[in-house]
This record gives C-alpha cells, sequence and structure tokens, in this order.
C-alpha cells in the first residue's frame, strides 16, 4: 500500500465508525458518549482484534491489513457488499464472496410492514428464512412465523412439511418446488462460503428426495413476482398475486400478497384481517424481525 491508500483507508474507516451507531450493533449508548457511532475500541472489539491495532489503521500507520482482518473490519461496520468491495480493493485485495446473507431488515422496511395493516408482507433474505412479518401474515400464513428463528425456512418446511405442501394447489406446489430450488442454487452460489447456505442445501438434500431430484437438474432461477392459489384453514382457498420486491443492498426481498378487487380472494382476505389477527398472540400484532 502507498501513502495515498493509507490515507484513504484511514479516512474511509473514520468515517464508517461514525455512521454506525451503537444500537445497530447492540450496543449501549450510555449518556456520556462524546462522538457519534461507535468508539475504536468497540471496533476493535467487534472485529475480534487490538485496539493498538485498529488505531494504526484509522491513523494511517498500521501494516497491511490481511483478508482475514478486512472481513472483520467490514462485519464490525455493517459494511454493504459495494463498501466491503471498496475496503478491499484500497488494500489491493479481491473481495472475494460475501460472508453469507445479511440478516437485519432495515428499519424503514419494518415500518412499511406496519402500515400495510390489510396486505399479507413478510420479509425473506436470499434463502427463504422469514426475517420479519406484520400480523396479516402471521394469519395468512400461520404456524411458520410461530416457529423458532432458526426453523422460519420456507423452503425447509415446504418440502418436509406436508401439511405446508398441502395449503397449496397441486400446479403450483409444483411450481414452487422447482423454482424455489432454482433460485436457492442461485443463491448458493452468490454465497458459497457461508455455513448456513450451504448447511441448508446439505440439509434439504438428505431429508427430501424431491429436492435432491429437482436440485441435481441444475436449473437456475432468480426469484420472480408470481402468483398462488393459497388454502386457508378458516376462509378456504386464495388466489393471490404475490409481489416480490429486491432491496439489492441487503439481498433481501419483501413480498407481498394481494388479490384483485372484487374478487372472491379480495373479499377472503378482508375476512382474514377481522378472524386472522384476533386471534393472533400479542407479540404477533407488530413486524417482527
Amino acid at each position: 500500500m502507498n501513502e495515498e491508500s493509507r490515507a484513504e483507508l484511514a479516512a474511509f474507516l473514520r468515517r464508517w465508525r461514525a455512521r454506525v451507531r451503537p444500537s445497530d450493533v447492540g450496543l449501549d449508548a450510555g449518556p456520556r458518549r462524546r462522538v457519534p457511532g461507535l468508539r475504536r475500541q468497540e471496533v476493535a472489539q467487534l472485529a475480534a482484534m487490538s485496539v493498538d491495532y485498529y488505531t494504526r489503521l484509522e491513523q494511517g500507520r498500521g501494516p497491511r491489513p490481511s483478508r482475514q482482518t478486512l472481513t472483520a473490519v467490514a462485519r464490525a461496520l455493517r459494511l454493504s457488499d459495494d463498501e466491503r468491495s471498496y475496503l478491499f480493493h484500497l488494500t489491493g485485495e479481491f473481495p472475494g464472496p460475501p460472508p453469507g446473507p445479511v440478516r437485519d431488515v432495515r428499519p424503514g422496511v419494518l415500518h412499511l410492514l406496519d402500515r400495510l395493516d390489510d396486505t399479507p408482507a413478510l420479509v425473506c433474505d436470499a434463502v427463504y428464512d422469514v426475517l420479519a412479518w406484520n400480523p396479516m401474515a402471521a394469519a395468512l400464513l400461520g404456524g411458520l412465523v410461530a416457529l423458532p428463528p432458526d426453523e422460519r425456512n420456507v423452503v425447509w418446511r415446504f418440502f418436509t412439511d406436508p401439511a405446508v405442501r398441502d395449503r397449496h394447489d397441486p400446479a403450483g406446489a409444483e411450481r414452487f418446488a422447482r423454482e424455489s430450488v432454482a433460485d436457492l442454487r442461485a443463491a448458493a452460489a452468490r454465497y458459497p462460503s457461508a455455513p448456513r447456505v450451504q448447511g441448508l442445501v446439505r440439509r434439504l438434500r438428505a431429508r427430501s428426495g424431491e429436492f435432491r431430484t429437482l436440485w441435481d437438474a441444475g436449473d437456475v432461477r432468480v426469484r420472480r413476482s408470481t402468483a398462488k392459489r393459497l388454502r386457508h384453514p378458516v376462509v378456504g382457498w386464495l388466489d393471490l398475486d404475490c409481489e416480490a420486491l429486491h432491496d439489492p443492498v441487503r439481498d433481501q426481498w419483501v413480498i407481498l400478497y394481494t388479490a384483485a378487487p372484487g374478487t372472491p380472494s379480495h373479499e377472503a382476505l378482508k375476512l382474514l384481517k377481522v378472524v386472522g389477527t384476533q386471534s393472533l398472540a400479542p407479540d404477533d400484532r407488530t413486524p417482527q424481525r
């Protein structure tokens, strides 16, 4: 690294440290915080390195950081993929694939879910882990959102729980099976070193012969908006448009379930808002992450 690169690396680290709020990383700001963002010792702690080493990086006098150090700093500062790539390029390193899907949902997206009180809406990451939802989504999907966080995966439940599959009409179930596996293959290629992604694929291959067959077919297809026919135990069959809105920075999807106005499914959604959300526990009445 030349002096210009060292200076830019130091300035970049200082800027981004000042932009990360303590609450963003689960820290208490406390009443006596005199600096914006994180303290140097907090970044060092989050990155599992010494305060002296991180301080030298911010002062432009440290050694050329290793890939492991850059990865740790990028994680501590909550850098996006673009910012992470820039950090690596400053030091002459190739960034490589991102470490894994981001699980934190942006506050603005959570506010959006809160406002959609008549539309089932949820947020999934790149491998179909459900990260957040509103009460209408809880009413529509039922048991999925009641599971522990590590089990809230749409693809896993579809291929391992016959009751979940039976909520789809046969043609829709076949289409979802094919498209979700192709989408999961694309995600696995984006995150080749992410243990959770590769572990999900291994578990599905071991558990489901259908998944194994579809996976071995090698199809690749990134998720798109689609239509679904779902059976709800109270309001019956619903023909729904599933709009998939992508957040490219976090590689997350906001899924909205809507029905054409004036149709029986639209009326069923209105009924679901009444009978479905009334039976929810208090913790299911607000957007979850």
